[in-house]
C-alpha cells in the first residue's frame, strides 16, 4: 500500500511531534510539508519537513491529508475555528494514532492526534480534532467532544464529560461524573471535583475559578 502525502497545518511543537509519531507510521503517511501563516517560517525546514508556505496555499496540494497541529490554552477553540473555516471533508482529514498509544477499541473522530503513552481503558468516542499528549488517560463512559486539547499527563477519572474545545493542562486531574464545559480551561496540574462552566478558567488544588470568573 502506498503511504498517503501529508501536510501539518502550524509549524510549531505540536507539528515536530505529531510528525514524529507520523514517521513511526511509514507505510500509512508520507510527510510532505507544513504550512504556517507565519512568513519568516516559509521555506525553512522543520525537523527535515519543509514549511511550503501559508494556509491560503493549501489548495496546490488537493490530494494530500491534512492533519491541523494548532492549540493554545488562550485561545482553545482555534483549532476548531481553522477546521471550520477550511471547510474540508472528513476523508482529506488525517487521523494520527502513536503505535504506543492504546484505543481498546475507541471511536476516534477525523484529524484527531494521539500521541504516545494515550490509553483509552473502553470502547467510547473521541470527538473530532482533539489532541491528546504523551500520557493521556481517558476511561470509562468519558465523553470527549470536538477540538478537546489534553496536554501530558491529563486523567479523566470514569463518566466525565468534556466540552466541545475544552483545554486542560499538563498533569490536570478530573473526579469521576464532572462536567467540563465547552471553552473551559484547565490549569497545569488542578484537581477537578465539581463541574466548571462553559469558558472559565479554572486552576488549583481543589480546582477553582480564577480570579475574575464567576464562583
Amino acid at each position: 500500500m502506498t503511504a498517503r502525502p501529508l501536510l501539518f497545518l502550524g509549524a510549531g511543537g505540536l507539528t515536530r511531534e505529531t510528525l514524529a509519531a507520523v514517521r513511526l507510521l511509514p507505510e500509512t503517511w508520507d510527510p510532505i510539508g507544513a504550512l504556517d501563516d507565519s512568513t519568516a517560517l516559509h521555506g525553512t525546514l522543520m525537523d527535515g519537513v519543509p514549511v511550503l508556505g501559508g494556509l491560503d496555499t493549501l489548495a496546490d496540494h488537493p490530494d494530500a491529508a491534512v492533519v491541523l497541529c494548532i492549540a493554545s490554552a488562550r485561545r482553545s477553540l482555534v483549532r476548531l475555528d481553522v477546521a471550520r473555516r477550511l471547510d474540508l471533508p472528513d476523508e482529506r482529514w488525517a487521523t494520527i494514532v502513536h503505535p504506543a498509544a492504546v484505543t481498546s477499541g475507541a471511536s476516534v473522530g477525523a484529524g484527531t492526534i494521539l500521541l504516545a503513552g494515550v490509553v483509552i481503558t473502553t470502547p467510547l468516542s473521541i470527538g473530532r480534532h482533539v489532541v491528546a499528549m504523551p500520557q493521556v488517560l481517558i476511561t470509562h463512559d468519558d465523553e470527549v467532544s470536538d477540538g478537546v486539547t489534553f496536554a501530558g499527563r491529563a486523567a479523566l477519572a470514569g463518566s466525565v464529560h468534556v466540552g466541545e474545545a475544552a483545554y486542560l493542562g499538563q498533569g490536570a486531574l478530573v473526579r469521576e461524573g464532572v462536567k467540563i464545559g465547552a471553552g473551559a480551561v484547565i490549569g497545569m496540574g488542578a484537581v477537578v471535583l465539581r463541574d466548571v462552566p462553559a469558558g472559565e478558567t479554572w486552576a488549583g488544588v481543589p480546582a477553582r475559578p480564577l480570579r475574575g470568573e464567576s464562583a
